[in-house]
């Protein structure tokens, strides 16, 4: 079962796609492609059905289908893989030849599957990890050329450039359905990144507050910044604050949202920031 919601702008003659997807949803953005402003923003949310990349095909070429806002022609298409299936390589480590082993340790692989990376723009690392290949090859057809990366890589770029004037160290957590990634920076340099997965309110918190733990970071006196998919009357909120005593949410200078009673910045950092 499909779940649409939607926020529409002005129109230009130029136009800019970008799409995110993961097992969870789908997400894209309709931008100016000369003024970079977002146009349109429409969000698909899944049933717990969608298990495999299979089946999250089957949903997106649904979606295409239909959406006669995605059945036009686009100036650029760019699309974020989002699963956790990656891993960070610094780059005095990393071979772009021999990608496989990079992932053995944190991911199980298949010898058919197809490994790519990404060079981050911010910080001396690259993003190796598995692309779902069906859906490019989707998009390939309808689009021809287009530039995918890893959600992790697009999320860790934006908030190094966002965090580069601040000298404090920062906390922040990119919450999913089932997935969080928690990315520690200061003055717009990496100190930790990680995605964990959890099922439990107590399986969040655990991780946030193992992390904090690990760098010595006293949860009275950090300050912890949610982004993506939490609002605070949530439950994975209210866990948070009982142990974290500074919570704020992602503030981006982007008014897009400004009269949405559907959505927010913070939860759509990724594709309108």
């Amino acid at each position: 079962m499909l779940k649409k919601t939607k926020k529409t702008s002005a129109i230009a003659q130029y136009k800019s796609l970008s799409i995110q997807f993961s097992l969870d949803g789908f997400s894209f953005c309709i931008s100016n492609s000369e003024t970079k402003e977002p146009i349109l923003f429409s969000k698909y949310n899944f049933s717990n059905s969608i298990k495999t990349p299979e089946l999250l095909l089957e949903e997106i070429i649904k979606i295409f289908n239909s959406d006669k806002d995605l059945q036009q022609d686009f100036s650029s298409v760019f699309a974020i893989h989002q699963n956790n299936l990656a891993t960070l390589v610094p780059n005095q480590l990393f071979d772009r030849n021999n990608l496989a082993p990079y992932l053995n340790y944190t991911v199980k692989t298949l010898k058919t599957d197809f490994i790519t990376y990404d060079v981050l723009d911010t910080t001396s690392a690259s993003n190796v990890y598995i692309p779902y290949v069906n859906i490019n090859n989707y998009l390939f057809q309808n689009f021809g050329e287009f530039e995918y990366k890893h959600h992790s890589t697009v999320l860790i770029d934006k908030l190094l450039s966002y965090s580069k004037e601040n000298s404090e160290q920062q906390f922040f957590v990119y919450v999913s359905q089932n997935e969080l990634d928690i990315v520690i920076c200061k003055e717009g340099k990496l100190i930790f990144y990680n995605s964990f997965s959890y099922s439990t309110k107590e399986d969040f918190i655990y991780y946030i507050l193992f992390t904090a733990e690990q760098l010595e970071m006293d949860p009275d006196s950090f300050q912890l910044t949610f982004i993506g998919d939490i609002e605070k009357e949530s439950d994975l909120y209210l866990i948070t604050y009982a142990y974290v005593r500074n919570i704020h949410f992602m503030n981006t200078i982007n008014n897009f949202f400004a009269d949405s009673e559907d959505f927010t910045n913070h939860a759509n950092f990724i594709l309108i920031s």
